[in-house]
């Protein structure tokens, strides 16, 4: 009788096991679409106007992940190539367009704030698109932080598409971020699965000033 228990708890441990493995579904392409919502407490009403409504969208394609943000002041995009560490930022602003390109290096320096993430669970939880996510505080090195609710049901093969959720187990679903006088809340809307266009990872070949990393940082339009 104790044989038959022991061999029905392993059953039993076996098949929740399964649960949760079936439950994950790791993907190699992926389209994420994030709102977002803008709060600001000093007398800036107009720039925080400019962000409110922008939209972010990320496309994932193996080893190539593109971030685009959309807004009615300004629209910035990075291509980054996990594979080697190289990456292109295009940006357009009141009609001046620009192309970065960056090395590992560059790339790793530009973000070096976001190096030493860590990331501790609440007991909060809330269903975001269909999707329960558990509510997350991430702490950086200097000391700030920053909420994030995220998913374990779709976990992106490149963890390394977005610097604040380096080798993250988890797809966040929504975020909250504080730039300057700016408090901006990222929200998905809308995920999808299929295939990413190879194209969206071109490079564009004209219609932007090209500017070296070294460049960027001395005029204070890579920051």
């Amino acid at each position: 009788m104790l044989r038959i228990m022991k061999k029905c708890s392993l059953v039993l441990l076996l098949l929740l096991s399964a649960g949760i493995i079936a439950a994950q579904k790791r993907v190699t392409e992926l389209t994420l679409v994030y709102d977002a919502a803008v709060s600001t407490g000093d007398n800036q009403p107009k720039l925080a106007d400019a962000f409110d409504g922008a939209t972010t969208t990320v496309y994932i394609k193996g080893t190539l992940s593109r971030s685009e943000m959309n807004s009615a002041l300004a629209s910035f995009t990075s291509i980054y190539d996990a594979k080697t560490g190289n990456a292109v930022v295009l940006q357009e602003i009141s009609g001046q367009k620009l192309l970065i390109r960056m090395t590992a290096e560059n790339w790793k320096d530009k973000n070096k704030r976001y190096e030493g993430i860590r990331f501790a669970n609440t007991s909060e939880s809330k269903t975001i698109a269909g999707y329960k996510c558990t509510k997350a505080i991430a702490t950086l090195k200097d000391g700030s932080s920053f909420i994030v609710y995220y998913t374990k049901e779709i976990i992106p093969e490149n963890s390394d598409y977005n610097v604040l959720f380096k080798n993250f187990e988890g797809l966040p679903l929504e975020y909250e971020l504080t730039q300057g006088s700016l408090k901006i809340r990222y929200t998905v809307s809308r995920i999808n699965l299929n295939p990413v266009p190879a194209s969206k990872f071109d490079i564009p070949k004209t219609g932007y000033r090209e500017l070296s990393y070294e460049e960027s940082r001395k005029m204070g339009v890579n920051q």
